[in-house]
């Protein structure tokens, strides 16, 4: 804060207190002394027959007044509030701030959580993911980061996997989930639109659509075949079983991000696709992000079963 602004607050906070306090006591009347007349007096303004009262403040009343004055001093002591005064400093040699309160919370909590979530955290994944009370917490942690996204149950959502299945855009493996979390993922199909033109668009969708053994146009098929093998396999593989390295699905086993049905495979070719998993590992300790991946990890083991 320059000087200028930290005067400025000084200032306008003292004259303000002070003017407040000039208030009170000027307002203030007190009865003459040897007053014996118990006459109700009034202010002289008179509305509607109704008249107001001239009547100082209670004792007490008064006192409350000038007790806010007192705990209003002792709180810019105390306090960062008078400017760039940072206030009175703790032990530590710091002073009060908001931030420092709220890490001072956050580091007692941690040690609270650090006896709870680090039993786990140095227990491989794989077996985190068969201890019940471990994933009830991973469940906690899921329902509260992830199932926004995934859903409740780790169904996914379109444009957002199925976590409970076998089919893993990046890999399934204890450490690819962990990976995935800390990390995240930027997935990206680019538009072919403009590149194979509609009618191409939908030749390769044809093709798409008989890989995954579903209904197709034969004659479609066959020349999208060709186009798929100029501008696909790179990415997708000659087989279109896809390419875990770089986030590329599997065309050929009917699991679809996006839906299957002919016209969405025509839109994804045509303007493409754009998916982020958000990195975790700012927002989540690493303890807490070992138990995620356990649970998500445990979806697909139940689905094996």
């Amino acid at each position: 804060m320059s000087t200028f602004w930290s005067l400025w607050i000084v200032i306008l906070t003292t004259t303000n207190l002070v003017l407040l306090l000039w208030i009170l006591l000027a307002n203030r009347k007190r009865a003459v002394a040897g007053e014996e007349s118990t006459e109700a007096k009034t202010t002289g303004h008179e509305y509607d027959g109704i008249e107001e009262y001239d009547n100082p403040l209670p004792r007490w009343w008064f006192w409350m007044f000038i007790l806010t004055f007192v705990f209003s001093i002792g709180y810019l002591i105390i306090y960062p509030g008078m400017g760039a005064y940072e206030g009175l400093k703790d032990g530590e040699g710091k002073s009060w701030t908001s931030v420092n309160e709220l890490r001072g919370h956050q580091a007692e909590a941690e040690k609270v959580y650090a006896e709870t979530y680090g039993v786990y955290s140095k227990m491989p994944i794989e077996e985190v993911a068969k201890n019940p009370d471990a994933l009830k917490m991973g469940f906690r942690l899921f329902s509260n980061n992830c199932a926004v996204c995934h859903g409740a149950d780790g169904g996914g959502n379109p444009g957002f996997p199925n976590l409970t299945d076998k089919d893993w855009l990046y890999g399934g493996t204890p450490e690819k989930i962990h990976e995935t979390i800390v990390l995240g993922r930027k997935a990206a199909m680019p538009a072919w639109g403009s590149i194979l033109g509609e009618e191409g668009v939908a030749d390769v969708a044809e093709y798409v659509l008989k890989i995954s053994d579903n209904d197709h146009d034969a004659a479609r098929a066959e020349v999208g075949a060709k186009l798929f093998a100029t501008n696909c396999v790179a990415c997708h593989g000659a087989d279109g079983k896809g390419n875990q390295l770089v986030g590329a699905p599997n065309l050929t086993d009917n699991i679809w991000l996006y839906g299957g049905e002919a016209a969405t495979i025509r839109q994804t070719l045509r303007d493409g696709r754009n998916g982020v998993m958000p990195a975790q590992q700012e927002l989540l300790k690493e303890d807490r992000i070992h138990l995620l991946a356990a649970y998500v990890y445990s979806l697909s083991l139940e689905e094996s079963n």
